[in-house]
C-alpha cells in the first residue's frame, strides 16, 4: 500500500516481466525474472494470477467464455473438462453457474464482475495471485465480500497473494504482512499491527487518512 503514484502497480508488472528493473533484483519462486528468455517468462506467467482493478472481462464474450479462455488457450482440455472447470470456479467465487455463465459482463453488478474476473484468475490454478485495487469502486458490502473471498481462495488453493490496496480496513481484513511504498522506497515492512499502532507521522498520516492540505 502506499499513496497514489508511489510505485505500487509498477512492482506488479516487475513480477510478471512487463517491466524490467534498471537496478536489483526480482526473483519469483526463486527465477530471476530481468534475465530469462520469453519462453522462461511465459512458464513463469502461467504459475501467476493477475486480478485486474477493473476486471478486464472481455465485453464481447459471455462469462463462461471469459473464464474458459486460459484453458482454451494453455490447456488440451476437452470440453466437458473445461465446463467442469469453469462451473468450479464460478462457484468457488460464490456465484451461481446456472444464472451467471451466459450472461455477458455488462448484465452484472461491479461486485459480481469482479468475482467472475477473479473466477478466470483462478481457473488455471496458479501459486500466486496479484490483485491491483480489488476494492476499488465497491460499496462496503461488496467490498467486504471481496476480501472475505481473497482469503478463503487463499486458504483453499494454497496461494501467495499481493494485494495492492488504498482501502485501508480492508487491507487489514486481508493482511499477514504489509509493505508501504513512499516516494518508490520501502517505508516500512512489517504485520498488521505495526501499522496499527506505529506513531510513524507519514503512516499515521496514511492510514489515518489525514490531508496536510488546510482548506
Amino acid at each position: 500500500m502506499g499513496p497514489s503514484g508511489t510505485g505500487k502497480s509498477t512492482v506488479i508488472k516487475h513480477i510478471v516481466g512487463l517491466l524490467k528493473p534498471t537496478s536489483g533484483e526480482v526473483i519469483v519462486e526463486g527465477v530471476h525474472i530481468e534475465n530469462t528468455s520469453d519462453e522462461e517468462l511465459l512458464e513463469i506467467r502461467k504459475k501467476i494470477g493477475f486480478a485486474f482493478q477493473f476486471g478486464a472481462l472481455f465485453d464481447s464474450m459471455s462469462i463462461y467464455g471469459n473464464i474458459a479462455f486460459p484453458l482454451q488457450e494453455h490447456t488440451k482440455l476437452d470440453k466437458i473438462e473445461i465446463e467442469r472447470r469453469v462451473k468450479e470456479a464460478i462457484t468457488m467465487v460464490g456465484l451461481n453457474p446456472e444464472e451467471v455463465l451466459h450472461l455477458f459482463p455488462h448484465e452484472l453488478s461491479g461486485g459480481m464482475q469482479k468475482r467472475a474476473a477473479i473466477a478466470r484468475t483462478i481457473i488455471l490454478k496458479p501459486d500466486i495471485i496479484l490483485y491491483d485495487e480489488p476494492t476499488s469502486g465497491l460499496d462496503p458490502i461488496a467490498s467486504d465480500l471481496i476480501s472475505r473471498l481473497i482469503v478463503k481462495l487463499q486458504r483453499e488453493l494454497g496461494t501467495t497473494s499481493v494485494v495492492i490496496s488504498h482501502d485501508i480496513k480492508e487491507s487489514f481484513k486481508i493482511a499477514d504482512q504489509m509493505i508501504m511504498l513512499y516516494d518508490g522506497k520501502v517505508l516500512a515492512d512489517a504485520d498488521p499491527e505495526f501499522f496499527k499502532t506505529t506513531p510513524n507521522p507519514l503512516i499515521r498520516q496514511f492510514i489515518d487518512g489525514i490531508s496536510e492540505l488546510t482548506v
